[in-house]
């Protein structure tokens, strides 16, 4: 039987496949092989110049390679990408038919030359693989979908849980949470525990809407006033605490809280109306201790927030602890 009659069947059977002439030289080329290196490459060109023959050893001539009919051929590319293969060749007439598999070089084979599953015979196993890699591609694209919005729900639920909703400052969790990373690591820092004045009265006259409206804008004002690495939390209704970060200088930090009063006192406008509020700060700082605690820390700058208002609200004052009381109540405008 001539090999042109052959060819239409190894093409369906074998797509790998190569007829080789008596003198070793590729007569004719699968069609898959064809994808591999364009035909001008393959045909006519010696098997031997084209692969790399690995295992058995030794095999340098056409007559090498049919005396090794029925051994499995370990081989590759000569070229890049110098792709591995498996191999049988059986003798035909006075040249072989050689028949080849990607074996475990199957996943690169797909990768470098855009192969799929149409590229093999129905009964070659690899087809089999391809679609449990296909499968198992996409079953880990899913699984990796999956966790990132996984993930991203996990940030949003945390960043929600460690947020007041209403001003977008930090809440008591939060600061909770940052006081204790900043008692371990003993870095410096102040607290500042502001209380507004006459918030109450707002709330009364014109109503919670109103009384929102004057809390988002106080939280606007002490981002105005602070760092990007200060941390403010709104503790309580009308509460805030500020964690200034490697600040403990009493002058810069008497600096702060008068602009931050001075800002406080400006009028609100709420739809038509006017609200009018102050704020009342107490402050204390890590170098004010030999040890600081931040629990004993809040409590001083408590009982300072407290010392401001008893001296007619809208201060300033810093904690002793030395003396367990206030140093210092500057009023807005005081010297």
């Amino acid at each position: 039987m001539e090999i042109q009659a052959l060819i239409p069947v190894l093409n369906a059977l074998c797509p790998m496949h190569l007829v080789l002439s008596a003198t070793g030289h590729v007569a004719h080329a699968g069609e898959t092989l064809r994808k591999l290196r364009p035909a001008d490459q393959l045909v006519n060109a010696r098997f031997l110049e084209l692969f790399e023959v690995q295992r058995p050893r030794g095999l340098s001539s056409m007559q090498d390679l049919r005396r090794a009919s029925g051994a499995r051929l370990h081989l590759q590319f000569r070229d890049a990408p110098r792709t591995g293969f498996k191999g049988i060749l059986v003798p035909w007439q006075d040249g072989a038919v050689v028949n080849l598999s990607f074996g475990i070089s199957i996943l690169d084979a797909v990768r470098d030359y855009a192969l799929t599953s149409a590229d093999f015979a129905a009964t070659d196993m690899t087809v089999e693989m391809l679609y449990l890699v296909e499968a198992k591609s996409a079953a880990m694209e899913a699984s990796r979908k999956l966790n990132q919005r996984l993930q991203v729900a996990k940030i949003a639920a945390e960043e929600q849980a460690f947020t007041d909703t209403l001003t977008g400052l930090k809440n008591r969790r939060a600061l909770d949470h940052v006081l204790d990373r900043l008692g371990d690591s003993g870095a410096p820092f102040a607290l500042m525990h502001l209380d507004l004045d006459y918030f109450k009265s707002v709330n009364d006259t014109l109503g919670h809407a109103a009384g929102d409206h004057v809390l988002q804008q106080v939280a606007r004002i002490l981002v105005d006033e602070t760092r990007e690495q200060d941390t403010i939390a709104r503790v309580g209704g009308d509460e805030f605490v500020l964690v200034l970060h490697g600040l403990t200088d009493p002058a810069r930090l008497d600096r702060i809280a008068r602009r931050i009063i001075e800002r406080l006192q400006t009028p609100i406008p709420f739809e038509g109306d006017t609200c009018r509020i102050a704020g009342s700060i107490g402050t204390t700082h890590s170098d004010l201790y030999r040890h600081p605690d931040v629990a004993a820390m809040m409590a001083d700058a408590d009982v300072a927030l407290y010392a401001s208002k008893r001296e007619g609200r809208a201060r300033h004052t810093v904690f002793d602890p030395e003396k367990g009381t206030e140093i210092a109540i500057p009023t807005v405008g005081q010297s």
